[in-house]
Order: C-alpha cells, then structure tokens, then sequence
C-alpha cells in the first residue's frame, strides 16, 4: 500500500463549512429550510403507516436509479428489483450494475433502520461505513478504477481513504494524508449540529465531502447517501422522498453549482473563508428548493383520491381479463384506506367465505402489489417498479 502523503494543506482553505450568521444569506435559507420542514412533516403525517413504509421501499429504488444515473450507470428500477428478488441478467455487465444497484438499496435501508442515527451520518466512521457497505457488496470487477493519465488499474478498498493524489476535472482535492485532518474538521462541524442548523447545512456538508474527496471511487455516492441521512433524521420523513430525482433531471445544474463551490471567495463582500461564501449559499438555495419540489411531487403523486383511482383502474382492467378475482380491489382500497388490514377482515370486505378471501389475498400477492411479514401478519400495500408507471406516473422513466 501507498504511503500517503501530506503536503500540508490548511484546513482553512475549506472554510466557510456554514453560511455564517451575519450572512446575508442566511435569512432566506432558514426560511427555505423551514419550508421544507413544514411540507415534509405534513406529508408524511397525510398518509397511513403502512402506507409510509411501502413508499419507503419504492423511494429505495428510486433513489438508487437516480443517484446512479448521475454516476453514469443507468439500471432501470424494473431491473433493480429483479436484482432485490434475487433474479440477475445473463449479461455480464447489466449483472455487475444489478449488484451495484443491490448494493446501494442495501445501505439505503440500513440508513432507514437507523444505521446513521445520532449524528453519524457526518462523522469520519459513519462516512467511512457508509462507502464499506457499499463497496463490500459490488462485484470485483467496478472495484477497479483506471488512472484517466497512466492507465494504471487500481483496486478500490471498500471504506479506505485513498493513499494518493488525485484530480477531479479541474479540482485537485487535498493530500491523501491530509485527509484525516480534514475530515476531524467536518466531523467536528457537521455532527454537532442542531435539527434546524442541519436542514440548511446538508448541502455544504454535501458539497465540501466531495471537495474534499476521501475515496478513490464512490464519492458521490456516499455523499448523496450521507444528506439523505442528515435530512432522514432531522425531518424525520421516513423516508418517503428524496433529493436524489430532482438532481439527476437538473444533473447540469448540479454539477455547475458544484464547481461554483470549488471556487476562491470572490472579494471582500463574499463571506470570510478561503472559498466563495455566495456560491456555496446559491447550492444550497437550488439544494432547498429542489427538496421542496420533491416533496411536492411525491405528495401530488400519492394523493390517495388520486392514488386510488390509479389502482382502481389498474384493477378493474385486470379483474376483466382474470388476472384477478372479483372484488380484489375491494381488499386493495381497505388497505390503501386504513394502511393495514388484518387478514380475518377480508371475508367481510369482500363478502364471501374465507376460501375466496384467501383466494383474493393469494393472487394480490402473487401479483405483488401486497405484503406482510408474515402469514398470520396484517396486509400492507406494495408499490411495485413494474405498476409504477400505472400507479406512480413520472416517478420512473417508461422506457
């Protein structure tokens, strides 16, 4: 392994790590992450819990397909959860990005289990987890990264720091052995943070990881992972939206707000740190905003007049050519009303003995659009990438 090098870089020439409190910016970003809090907690208190967690499944997915999607990578939501079920493509590389996609799901719902509760999201080892899980489940072969100068083939250790130099288009990140430096610094910033401090600050902390540049591979990644987390638990959204959509349709005006990041401060009037203080509040106004649109769209989406009547049609279509028995979307509008339903109900909703319920339950899980833990368990609903484009319209590209 490499020695690595510190040259001995100031750990100032990342500041500022916040928007400061004189900022004239910073009345706009509190009331943006105040917005954000506002609509977010009154989605999530719209819908039924066992609606919340079949959402939270599908936002995996989604999340997964977009965060990729912007690294390249474009594995369609169906093929994702093919990948989940087990069921893996022939083709050698649409395999390896069906493992890539399982592995980014899994340290997803780690996050969603509380795997970064408690501020980890930001520290070095919550960092560090994060790009390990994640790394010690691809296949061997998107462990190697190529030098884009020497050609050199270098293998990626899952949760290492790198131990060389690097350049990212025109940014060169720190010192390899600078970084523990500089990642105490952010840790030391970004984990100590109060609820309201970490909406408006995700977005820097997003930002300066990725100036900052721990890994090899895997960078973006880990710091579309690590806000997610940060917002997770200071919203508390329970994972029902996500960032991750609205900055791969924007992915443009991503990248270009990032790279304004990069920037020196651009006079006496633009802020106090080495690096532009007005760029950095510019990311994080787009951050906000695209949070808010977000959370707009996924709550136009699931409506439940609207959403029901999407999966009523669905299921009278295939109830006409016996893809389902009768009164199935008897079953499927109880549950989507109270969020769960208890299996000894069925017979009453639909109104025949308990043979035919069970018949009902069977072909809606077969179908795969209910769940439970278990088969004495209460009914949920499942929101399936195969139904989306029926049930969730624009959540997933058609094709």
């Amino acid at each position: 392994m490499e020695t690595a090098i510190d040259r001995g870089e100031a750990i100032t020439i990342m500041e500022p790590l916040q928007i400061g409190e004189g900022s004239p910016h910073r009345t706009v970003l509190t009331e943006l992450g105040m917005e954000l809090a506002a609509k977010s907690a009154g989605f999530r208190r719209s819908l039924p819990e066992g609606v919340v967690c079949a959402l939270s499944e599908l936002v995996r997915a989604m999340n997964c397909y977009y965060s990729n999607l912007i690294e390249g990578h474009n594995t369609h939501p169906i093929d994702i959860e093919r990948a989940m079920q087990g069921d893996y493509s022939d083709e050698p590389r649409k395999r390896d990005l069906q493992l890539e996609a399982r592995a980014h799901v899994m340290v997803q719902k780690w996050i969603d289990e509380g795997g970064l509760n408690g501020g980890r999201a930001t520290t070095v080892d919550g960092i560090r987890e994060v790009h390990k899980r994640f790394g010690d489940l691809l296949p061997d072969e998107l462990l190697w990264i190529e030098d884009s100068d020497t050609g050199e083939r270098v293998r990626l250790v899952p949760g290492e720091l790198r131990s060389r130099d690097v350049k990212v288009g025109h940014h060169i990140p720190v010192s390899a052995g600078a970084l523990p430096r500089f990642l105490r610094r952010f840790e030391e910033v970004y984990s100590r943070l109060r609820k309201g401090e970490t909406i408006f600050s995700a977005a820097a902390a997003h930002h300066r990881l990725l100036w900052i540049h721990p890994f090899l591979d895997g960078n973006g990644r880990v710091a579309r992972l690590m806000s997610y987390a940060m917002l997770r638990e200071a919203l508390d959204t329970g994972g029902i939206w996500s960032i991750a959509r609205g900055l791969a349709r924007q992915e443009a005006k991503y990248k270009q707000h990032l790279m304004a990041c990069d920037q020196l401060r651009r006079g006496d009037t633009d802020g106090r740190g080495s690096r532009s203080e007005g760029a950095l509040a510019e990311f994080t106004t787009f951050f906000l905003q695209t949070c808010i649109d977000q959370v707009d769209f996924m709550e136009k989406l699931v409506q439940p007049d609207k959403l029901r009547e999407r999966i009523r049609l669905w299921c009278e279509e295939e109830i006409r050519t016996d893809s389902l028995p009768p009164k199935a979307g008897n079953v499927l509008e109880a549950i989507l009303y109270r969020g769960e339903l208890p299996r000894a109900d069925v017979p009453g909703i639909v109104g025949t003995g308990d043979r035919q319920a069970r018949r009902i339950v069977s072909a809606l899980q077969a179908a795969g659009v209910i769940t439970s833990i278990s088969t004495r368990a209460p009914l949920r609903i499942a929101f399936p990438a195969t139904l989306a484009g029926r049930w969730m319209p624009g959540l997933f590209p058609e094709a």
